[in-house]
């Protein structure tokens, strides 16, 4: 991983403040809201602000935020670098599952800062809180990341994201989710410090 980036240059998203527990407020971030929709739409907004302030993009999009998962363990930090729709159903068009129609792009989205420490994982991103455990070609879910990383890939911006576990997303995960926030977040914390100190 080489040596690239400074926090002056690096605009971390979470989905919701609540994430980051009041311990990134020396860098600049957004919330994008929670799903899909708020997550392209907020993170486009800020590029365009930052490209007009700065004359050029961020040099790392950095989500952080937390994830549940069936195949990982609570307190699991996972480094993702592959995302999918798992929401995305046009299969009675003939189409893949998860593809989404007249969509050029890969059905897997490989968009990602590999970072060394921590476990590489495949994020299923959807409009819904998953409750059931249910995996697919992902072993982590989450409600924005995919977009995100689709609005990176398009727009040539260097994209990195790492989760932590909070839920093992079945019938429990509502009040785990709450509950593991503040780990999550010092987590989290610790995983940016890697990245800005380099290889």
């Amino acid at each position: 991983m080489p040596h690239l980036f400074t926090k002056s240059g690096t605009l971390i998203v979470f989905a919701l403040k609540v994430e980051a527990q009041g311990l990134f407020d020396d860098l600049h971030k957004v919330y994008s809201g929670v799903g899909k929709v708020n997550a392209a739409f907020h993170l486009t907004r800020e590029l365009m602000s930052w490209q007009h302030k700065h004359g050029s993009q961020p040099s790392l999009v950095l989500n952080l935020g937390s994830a549940g998962s069936s195949h990982f363990k609570a307190g699991t930090l996972v480094n993702c670098t592959q995302f999918i729709q798992r929401d995305m159903d046009t299969t009675a068009l003939g189409t893949e599952a998860y593809a989404t129609p007249f969509d050029d792009g890969p059905l897997m989205l490989t968009n990602g800062l590999r970072i060394k420490g921590h476990a590489e994982g495949a994020c299923g991103s959807g409009d819904n809180f998953v409750t059931d455990g249910k995996v697919g070609p992902w072993n982590v879910v989450d409600m924005e990341a995919y977009a995100l990383a689709k609005v990176c890939s398009l727009e040539n911006v260097p994209f990195g994201c790492v989760k932590f576990i909070t839920d093992g997303a079945d019938g429990h995960a509502a009040a785990t989710w709450e509950t593991a926030l503040a780990d999550a977040a010092r987590g989290l914390r610790h995983a940016l410090e890697v990245i800005l100190s380099g290889p």
